[in-house]
């Protein structure tokens, strides 16, 4: 249509209409102002003014309408410009359903456009209306964009938008439309309020997705443009062809894509069969269905209707294929392509068939009548058959009546698979013998003959009998040339000898046969061949003719008047050489009549009959078949037969004759008939005769005759040429023709009908001779890609047959060529116009080019000796042997950490480089490599699975080979991939062959994490850290989540519900105990904060599972009743919720933390235990009993973590063993003293010769409620073995218990012992997590542990440890405490105490200085954090307390009640002061109340922060103002730990090490100090001696004493100066054995050192430098004599005092303190960011502000006694 349009003039109507479109005017509903409601107001929203002139008012009416139920109230104001205005504004009031006009004047000054808005104002709120004029301006409205539907290339999508002119003036619009797109009209003319319909019209030429904007230009005047987008997507076209009710057999692919088989279809019918297309893509799909175009003759017995059509998105289109055959027996094969748009993609369908025709026989090929006499009949029957399933036309070619021989059924439609019975009647009319071979015409089937023969007797004429054999002897007599001689003559011969009988009883001429040549026999013939071949129809004959008769047809015409008809002559000519009778039967009646009836010939001459035609009617058709038979006038009776050999069958003349009586002007009977003929002659080779048959039926009430004009046609032969067809028969006609080449023939044949020329037919067919025609693809070249030596490749090459007959191919490949090349099949059948793909096998040897030669021969399948029996066509074949390698993409690849017992799949990239195809094998080789090596491991089955271990990468190409490992164990794995190129006779190779190709590695892991940090809040606020790290066993549940999980434990991989018990079952050996301590009843509860942390490296799930957890829910009746103790106890647990997990389960990613909080409520008293499983999904199941006390309150509890404690090993001979600690954590409310029984110590140290193996420090102590206490020991092995004993623990007022103190002792000689004294602590510190936090808490520690490491005594180590403000609005207030007096004089933090504003980050040193006493150092840092605001709060309601305190100190009441008049009101509560009545002189009144009385009351098991101002106390709720209670603190524990070593121990453990420490000399004296749990002594050296061991059992007033009489003991001798000078006076005493290193100088040297300004706190060793010093006294002596002595002496001095003061320990001590407190300022001002460490040196350098800086007081110096 498109075309069309735009092949029209432009001055047409119809152009117009296409271009400027349909416009019409838009509806009164479509141009309906838009409305709005307003709390119930409706209103027009904007208020346009259009068409409008200067000068001139124009109103407008704005109609408000009240659309509620209620009356509206509600004002206005006017419009703010001059230029719309309105009347005064006035309230208006609108009942429901009511409306007000408006009136709105606009009155304009200059021409340009104008906008105002006037306001109403409600109760509810505010709305305006828009007042809008505008000028005339061009407008046009459309979519803002069109979206199409989804196109195929090439084809066409349309969709249709509206144009609408909203301007005041006529428009001119054109598009400017991109590629695919175009509009149509692109061209029009709108008027105002106009509208036309659009026309956007799609037509993609590639696959894309459109988003294009196509722009429309209007105005006159001034161009305006509006553009509109334009969505398309446009999709390739894929179609399926499947045939409908067939399975699709295996076709090539681009060959066929499918074949759509008819079978075998019955001649002349129509078989219908459907094919299917089906679209994959998801647009429309236009398709073509074209027949394969041939330009060799053939009838197109295949045809469908449909030409073109368009398959629907994922849908399909039926066609129709008939198939109707026309030529029995042929093999029909045509192609149909399916092409769609563009010819993007063909698919050719294959359609085959045959065509069958009927299949008739007769049951007997000759019927023996006998004999019979004169005027008697005789009946045989004839069965007749149709084995096929298709009906047969059949036709006796014999007279219906007037014969001899007569059938009852001569001709008629036999039905398939039937057979029919006939009556053949014999009735003779003279006494001869009869034999007559009938030909039984067949349609669409070569005809049948059958012999009919009998003998009729008479009383004076008998002939001999007619047998069957005399046929047979007469046939074989025939081709010998016997026949023509009369019996006589024959039997004479044979007296002669000059003929005689063969075995089968023929003659046979003697002289004629030579010695080496049989006789001829006679041979059967095709039964066209006799029937065409006859001598009479055709110039040609199979044997001459004995007796014939002229004409054999003849055409009276016209015999008018019928008086007066010429008889017809007849010529009958004996060619015998006897004398023959002649006997015609003649029907009595029949108006053909023979004279004279019978007539002897003479051999070889002729005799003459007429043929009398006397018709009775008038306008009649008039047609018969004249009968005679000639026999030899010697056989008319049997005793002139001497020999019955001799005996021969009469011959049987016909005469057919026609005639027709119509007057001249009358019309002839219009014949009515149907007439079945071919198109085409079956095909045949060239000099080849062809038949074919034609079917004439008589479906008219009157007779019908027929004549051919055979002369019209010399081409063709056809029998019979004329006859008669009575009503209701039919007539089958074989037409015959010779074509001479391959050029198609047209044959041209009138057929008339009823003797009349209007009644004339015109037949025509089509000729051929088909000569052998085989195309080769490829104009015989056949081309092989590389490949790979001594592998095979195949390709398919088509050869088609392009002639109407079969052919047969065969290929020939030269023997040496044959290893090479091979091709499948070798040999075949070709169905006419069929093509056949063959399969090509090439197999090179070597690494060279080929080419080779084959030969394929066709042949015909029914040879023929005319034409050439074979033709050979030649096939070129170039092919190349070659060489290849195949590589990895990447050779090493790296799957990572996989998960153990999951699948990880990868991808192995094989590049094929080289320019053949390569078959390939792969083999995998795997390597497990890890800690337990072992051979189980070894001998694991692969883990790795390749998708396809053999395939084919064609060249310069790659394959993909997708992998799936899944690893089984926690190992390394490696697996080894090697290749081997293989033949397909050999697809196997050995080891030696194989190349490798790529590793891959992989890790198999268990998703799994651990406890980074632990933290209690609660009532367990006082556990430490380290404590709560034993009581959770989280060191030993690290351990078990690192290893692998059992098989029982992943029985379930995730949780799942799995028990029907309460109790469910445990597949796990793990148990470890989750320990809440113990707190009294009714305190808060205690939690635990434990920080998850996924430390792998897949994503961890974990869940931990109550026991109602794993239970399956079940309905009541199915639960049991009875419940044990234990399940009683945890169901109690559990609906109580005493123990509790939040969150219950989660997920980590690598890397990723997480927080839960354990919590344990105290709500009842006992001891409460709940198995909880800990489940890692796909990895370990622990299983954790949740475990916790709750005591009665006031009950004195002391919480055994366990009842073993293990010390650490001591080395046998250790002169200093360290202190050791055993920690007791006192669960209670109130404060428990403990006692420790020694007695099992003793006789340890008994059976140890008195060594005291184990000693207790603190055998008796004091633990306050909530904290955790020590009890000091000495491990001092004698042994290397390990010592046990148990130790009762008395809690006074509390159960006792024996705990078991285990120590091993190691010889650190031994290989053991050195590997256990090397183990250093290595310092370190644990950062802290920001999300391990408890309610309220605002900071942070950066660390959670510090690990000084081992440290030498005497030596200083400093950390530093940053506290964050992560609180975003409040101050923090902290403070360190230190919790023994032992840990104080160890540990200095700087600052104690300080203030940490919001987001700041504060940094704390923590200082290590060990006291001189080896010890195993752990202890807990506890900083107390308390908000500024809540601190600021508590000391203002504290100082109100104490002034209101101090006031009633003083204030007292008087109660008298006669002292004044007033009195206290009536309704006064009781709880109020008095009010006082002084004397006049001084009295002043009261007028406040005073304010409740002041009392400390205690508030017991409060929760942190609570105060409670006021409480009723008494039962007359007088109040009572308690003291307030300082808010209670968040508590940060920090774990120190350290190990101290003795000068000499680390020396000799750690001596590489001693370099990196500093040993610090304190000057300030070591008091000796006693404490208990809570503050223990500080020893600066431990004795072994068991006198020394004694005091430790000493009670702390003897200690007191002790202490007491030592420090005046000491602070004498210090102020003792009689002492001092007898200490020096000891260096100039003579020392024996070592004089020879004192220093004569010395006496000298130390006068001048108390002479020196030196102070007397600093000393140093006279003999440190002998050398220099006798170098000086040598100088002095020298130069004494000199002036400058005193000078250079005094230089002398100053220079040797710097050297002894810098090898001062006091000095080195100072220097150390300066460097650390430079370090420390230097670390504030760039963790305050005033300092950037990373930065260049000279930024450093230059001046910052001034810090805070934070210094440690140098110690004073040693006082002086």
């Amino acid at each position: 249509m498109l075309a069309q349009a735009h092949g029209e003039s432009q001055n047409s109507d119809a152009f117009r209409r296409l271009s400027y479109g349909c416009t019409r005017k838009l509806s009164a509903g479509k141009a309906k102002k838009k409305k709005g409601v307003f709390w119930g107001i409706e209103v027009t929203k904007t208020l346009r003014w259009h068409g409008w002139e200067l000068g001139k008012e124009t109103i407008k009416h704005l109609i408000l309408k009240n659309v509620h139920e209620k009356t509206q109230k509600l004002s206005y104001r006017c419009p703010s410009t001059r230029f719309f205005f309105t009347v005064f504004p006035q309230p208006i009031i609108l009942r429901p359903g009511m409306s007000l006009t408006l009136p709105i004047i606009f009155r304009p000054i200059e021409k340009r456009e104008y906008e105002d808005n006037i306001c109403f104002k409600k109760d509810e709120g505010e709305f305006s209306v828009t007042l809008r004029a505008t000028l005339p301006h061009p407008c046009l409205s459309f979519p803002a964009a069109v979206q199409l539907p989804a196109c195929a290339v090439h084809d066409v999508m349309e969709i249709t938008f509206p144009v609408r002119n909203i301007g005041d003036l006529v428009t001119v619009f054109h598009w400017e439309t991109p590629s695919p797109f175009y509009m149509i009209p692109n061209y029009s003319i709108l008027n105002p309020g106009a509208e036309c319909m659009v026309k956007v019209v799609f037509q993609p030429k590639v696959a894309a997705v459109y988003d294009v904007a196509a722009t429309c230009w209007f105005g006159s005047e001034e161009k305006r443009k509006r553009t509109i987008q334009l969505k398309a997507l446009s999709k390739y076209p894929y179609l399926q062809v499947n045939v409908v009710g067939e399975e699709k057999e295996d076709v090539q692919p681009g060959k066929f894509q499918d074949v759509l088989c008819f079978g075998s279809v019955p001649v002349g019918t129509t078989v219908e069969k459907c094919v299917e297309i089906f679209n994959m893509s998801v647009v429309d799909a236009p398709c073509r269905i074209e027949r394969a175009e041939d330009p060799l003759l053939q009838d197109h017995v295949f045809s469908c209707d449909v030409s073109h059509g368009i398959v629907p998105a994922k849908g399909k289109l039926v066609l129709c294929i008939r198939f109707q055959p026309q030529i029995v027996g042929e093999h029909s094969t045509d192609y149909f392509t399916i092409t769609s748009a563009g010819y993007l993609l063909q698919t050719v369908l294959k359609v085959t068939g045959s065509c069958k025709g009927p299949s008739v026989s007769l049951h007997q090929d000759s019927l023996d009548f006998d004999w019979i006499n004169l005027g008697q009949s005789l009946m045989r029957m004839l069965e007749i058959s149709n084995t096929s399933d298709v009906p047969a036309y059949y036709q006796f070619d014999i007279g219906v009546t007037g014969s001899v021989f007569s059938l009852d059924r001569p001709c008629g439609v036999l039905e398939g698979t039937t057979t029919l019975a006939l009556k053949v009647t014999f009735r003779p009319t003279h006494p001869i013998s009869y034999h007559r071979r009938v030909v039984c015409l067949v349609h669409h089937q070569e005809p049948l003959y059958v012999d009919f023969f009998g003998t009729c007797h008479s009383d004076t004429a008998k002939p001999a009998i007619l047998q069957a054999r005399h046929l047979s002897w007469y046939r074989t007599n025939t081709v010998r040339g016997l026949t023509f001689y009369p019996p006589d003559i024959v039997s004479a011969m044979l007296k002669d000898g000059q003929l005689q009988m063969d075995e089968k009883g023929a003659l046979m001429l003697l002289p004629e046969i030579p010695q080496d040549k049989r006789p001829k026999e006679y041979f059967e013939v095709d039964s066209m061949t006799e029937y065409f071949y006859d001598g009479e129809t055709s110039d040609m004959a199979l044997f001459p003719p004995h007796v014939n008769v002229s004409p054999r047809e003849y055409d009276f015409g016209c015999c008018l008047p019928l008086h007066k008809v010429k008889p017809l002559p007849l010529c009958v000519t004996n060619h015998t050489k006897g004398s023959i009778t002649v006997f015609w039967t003649l029907s009595h009646g029949s108006t053909f009549q023979v004279s004279p009836e019978m007539c002897d010939i003479p051999p070889l001459k002729s005799s003459a009959f007429r043929v009398i035609f006397k018709p009775t009617q008038l306008n009649t058709l008039y047609a018969a078949e004249l009968e005679g038979f000639a026999f030899y006038k010697v056989l008319r009776h049997y005793n002139n037969i001497e020999e019955d050999a001799t005996i021969c069958p009469s011959w049987c003349l016909t005469v057919k004759l026609r005639a027709h009586t119509f007057e001249e002007g009358r019309e002839h009977f219009i014949p009515q008939y149907i007439l079945d003929v071919p198109k085409t002659f079956p095909p045949v080779a060239p000099n080849t005769d062809t038949y074919c048959s034609m079917l004439l039926l008589n479906t008219g009430t009157s007779l019908i005759t027929f004549s051919v004009n055979q002369a019209a046609c010399p081409s063709l032969l056809v029998k019979p040429c004329s006859g008669y067809i009575t009503p209701g028969g039919h007539q089958i006609f074989f037409l015959s023709t010779h074509p001479v080449n391959t050029l198609s023939q047209q044959h041209s044949l009138p057929l008339q009908l009823n003797s009349h020329p209007g009644y004339t037919e015109e037949i025509v067919l089509q000729s051929c001779g088909e000569s052998l025609n085989l195309l080769l693809e490829g104009e015989g070249n056949l081309y092989f890609k590389p490949v790979y030596i001594g592998t095979s490749f195949t390709r398919m090459y088509t050869i088609k047959n392009c002639t109407r007959l079969p052919m047969v191919f065969t290929w020939k490949i030269r023997q040496s060529d044959s290893k090479i090349l091979s091709v499948s099949p070798t040999a075949g059948i070709l169905q006419p116009y069929e093509a056949m793909a063959q399969a090509w096998t090439f197999t090179p040897d070597k690494e060279i080019k080929y080419l080779l030669r084959a030969k394929v021969f066709v042949r015909r399948k029914k040879t023929d000796p005319v034409c050439p029996e074979t033709v050979c066509y030649a096939l070129r074949i170039v092919g190349e042997g070659a060489l290849g390698t195949i590589r990895a993409e990447k050779e090493h690849l790296d799957l990572g950490n996989v998960l153990v017992g999951d699948l990880q799949s990868c991808t192995i990239v094989l590049l094929n480089d080289g320019i053949c195809s390569l078959k390939y094998i792969l083999s995998v080789e795997q390597l497990i490599t890890g800690p337990p090596d072992t051979e189980e491991v070894r001998s694991d089955p692969l883990a790795l699975e390749l998708e396809y271990s053999r395939g084919t990468i064609p060249a310069r190409s790659r394959a993909f080979v997708q992998v799936t490992v899944r690893p089984a164990r926690r190992l390394h794995y490696t697996w080894s991939i090697k290749y081997a190129l293989c033949t397909p006779t050999d697809l196997t190779r050995t080891e030696e062959e194989q190349q490798p190709l790529c590793c891959i590695v992989a890790t198999g892991v268990y998703p799994t994490f651990c406890i980074t940090d632990a933290c209690s809040a609660g009532s367990g606020s006082g556990i430490s850290k380290l404590h709560l790290w034993r009581l959770f066993s989280l060191d030993i549940l690290n351990k078990y989540l690192k290893q692998d999980p059992t098989p029982s434990e992943l029985i379930y991989r995730i949780p799942t519900r799995h028990s029907t018990c309460l109790s469910p079952p445990v597949y796990t050996p793990l148990l470890l105990d989750f320990n809440f301590g113990a707190a009294p009843i009714g305190s808060e509860p205690t939690l635990v904060m434990l920080l998850l942390e996924n430390k792998g490296v897949v994503p961890v799930e974990w869940a931990f599972l109550f026991p109602s957890d794993q239970k399956l829910d079940m309905e009541h009746w199915a639960e049991d009743a009875e419940f044990s103790s234990r399940e009683l106890h945890e169901m109690r647990i559990q609906d109580n919720q005493l123990f509790s997990v939040s969150p219950k389960s989660g997920k980590l990613l690598p890397g990723q933390e997480e927080s839960i909080q354990l919590s344990h409520r105290h709500d009842f008293t006992g001891i409460d235990s709940l198995p909880v499983l800990l489940k890692v999904s796909y990895g370990r199941e622990i299983l954790l009993n949740f475990s916790g006390v709750t005591v009665e309150e006031g009950q004195q509890y002391i919480h055994f973590t366990s009842s073993k404690h293990l010390f650490t090993p001591i080395a046998i001979g250790t002169s200093h063993p360290p202190t050791q600690i055993y920690e007791l954590y006192n669960g209670g409310s109130v404060p428990v003293i403990f006692e420790v029984q020694l007695d099992e110590v003793m006789k340890i140290q008994k059976e140890n010769f008195q060594h005291p193996v184990f000693v207790c420090l603190t055998p008796r102590g004091e633990i306050p409620p909530g904290i955790t206490g020590h009890i000091e020991w000495i491990f001092s092995p004698l042994e290397a073995r390990t010592y046990m004993v148990d130790v009762p623990i008395h809690i006074l007022g509390g159960e006792s218990a024996v705990i078991t103190f285990k120590g091993e002792g190691y010889d650190p000689n031994t290989v053991e012992g050195t590997a256990s004294s090397s183990k250093v602590l290595l310092p370190s510190v644990f950062s802290g997590s920001t999300k391990l936090t408890v309610p309220g808490q605002a900071a942070t520690l950066s660390h959670r542990r510090i690990c000084f490491g081992n440290i030498p005594d005497c030596a200083k180590a400093s950390r530093l440890v940053f506290l964050n403000n992560i609180s975003e609005s409040k101050t923090v207030v902290f403070a360190w405490q230190i919790s023994t007096c032992k840990d104080k004089r160890m540990l200095q933090i700087a600052p104690e105490v300080g203030v940490v504003q919001p987001g700041e980050s504060i940094p704390c040193f923590i200082t290590l200085q060990p006291s001189g006493t080896a010890s195993f150092c752990s202890t807990d840092l506890v900083c107390e954090l308390y908000i500024q605001e809540s601190l600021a709060q508590y000391k203002r309601e504290l100082q109100e307390w104490e002034k209101e305190k101090a006031r009633q100190a003083v204030e007292f009441t008087i109660t008298e009640k006669d002292l004044g008049k007033q009195k206290s009101p009536a309704g006064r509560s009781s709880g109020s002061a008095e009010t006082e009545i002084l004397p006049e002189s001084s009295a002043v009144m009261r007028r406040y109340k005073t304010l409740p009385p002041i009392k400390n009351h205690p508030t017991p098991n409060q929760p942190a922060g609570h105060v409670d101002r006021r409480r009723l106390l008494d039962k007359e709720s007088s109040w009572v103002w308690i003291k307030p209670e300082p808010p209670k603190p968040i508590l940060l524990h920090l774990g120190v730990t350290a190990t101290a070593y003795s000068l000499e121990d680390f020396f000799n453990k750690f001596t590489s090490e001693l370099h990196k420490y500093f040993l610090f000399w304190p000057f300030s004296d070591q008091r000796l100090e006693t404490k208990f749990v809570d503050g223990r002594r500080d020893k600066n050296r431990m004795e072994m001696e068991p006198k020394r061991l004694s005091l430790a059992a000493a009670s702390k007033q003897e200690l007191q004493i002790v202490t007491d009489i030592l420090a005046g003991v000491i602070r004498g001798l210090l102020e003792n100066t009689q002492l001092h000078d007898a200490v020096r006076s000891t260096l100039d005493e003579p020392i024996p054995y070592f004089s020879q290193f004192r220093c004569a100088e010395s006496a000298e040297l130390q006068d001048r050192r108390q002479c020196s300004t030196v102070p007397s706190g600093v000393s140093a060793s006279p003999d440190l430098y002998p050398e220099k010093d006798e170098e000086r006294k040598q100088m002095r002596q020298e130069t004494s004599p000199n002036n400058d002595w005193l000078e250079i002496s005094h230089h002398e001095q100053l220079r040797e005092q710097k050297e002894m003061i810098s090898r001062q320990p006091a000095f080195r001590s100072l220097v150390e303190l300066v460097l650390e407190n430079t370090l420390q300022n230097i670390l504030i001002e760039a963790s305050c960011g005033e300092v950037v460490l990373t930065a260049q040196p000279r930024v450093i350098a230059l001046p910052s502000s001034p810090s805070q800086r934070i210094t440690s007081p140098a110690p004073p110096p040693p006082s002086r006694a």
